[in-house]
């Protein structure tokens, strides 16, 4: 590979670890080009997945700031991931379990650190979209309450001072 090649690999790689949130570097040895194009496709729109050569990986990672030097050794591509990266970590998770020759190394999220496990965990977590749900869901129902609370509170007081009243001329008409 020419020099200016090179130089043009790893700005195009720093520039991929600048703007994605997420990179996971992965071993692909033993999966065909059709196992690949099949991996790309289970990670979404927000995902480019890219075979990259480890040296100049090093030196684009050091540019963008960002720990990955541990992870590139042997045949290494990176999942550059611009959206949610919980939905790629699903789809490597899941791509890996039925290709075992697919082998998540690690990689790296708003600029921290993840180990292979890390990223297991991240995949396992539900989308953005369900947890935000959820707590719309939890706050919703939290407003309920409280709304319930704030009318019951007045209709309290009615019910309390009916019954005063009641009591006070049920006394006026005794005596």
């Amino acid at each position: 590979m020419a020099t200016s090649d090179k130089v043009a690999a790893v700005e195009e790689i720093t520039r991929k670890l600048r703007d994605s949130n997420a990179a996971v570097v992965t071993s692909y040895t033993g999966l065909t080009v059709a196992q690949l194009k099949e991996l790309r496709r289970s990670l979404g729109e927000n995902a480019q997945y890219r075979v990259v050569k480890n040296t100049l990986t090093q030196i684009a990672a050091k540019e963008a700031g960002v720990q990955l030097d541990e992870h590139l050794k042997g045949s290494t591509a990176v999942a550059f991931v611009t959206g949610d990266p919980v939905v790629a970590a699903k789809g490597l998770r899941d791509f890996a379990k039925n290709n075992p020759a697919l082998v998540i190394k690690g990689g790296v999220l708003d600029g921290k650190a993840l180990s292979a496990d890390e990223i297991k965990k991240l995949a396992d977590l539900e989308s953005r979209e369900v947890l935000l749900a959820k707590l719309a869901g939890a706050m919703k129902g939290k407003q309920s309450q409280a709304a319930a609370l704030f009318q019951a509170l007045p209709s309290k007081f009615v019910r309390t001072a009916e019954a005063l009243r009641a009591k006070q001329a049920e006394q006026g008409g005794a005596e």
